[in-house]
């Protein structure tokens, strides 16, 4: 089974995401969103960038 994304309102009424990995612990979570369909966009915003480069802002220069 493969992790997934939940979506559920949050306290305020928002809408948030969560990515959830393949043992049910959350990996990541997004900000309040007005709208569900914000959040959905939000989710295949994530899915379409997951396989972008990752830039290690610790380095010393």
């Amino acid at each position: 089974m493969a992790g997934k994304h939940e979506v559920c309102k949050d306290k305020s009424g928002g809408f948030r995401f969560r990515l959830k990995a393949e043992n049910g612990e959350v990996i990541a979570s997004s900000e309040s969103y007005k709208t569900k369909a914000s959040a959905m966009h939000g989710v295949e915003s994530v899915k379409k960038n997951a396989g972008s480069d990752v830039v290690d802002l610790t380095e010393e220069s």
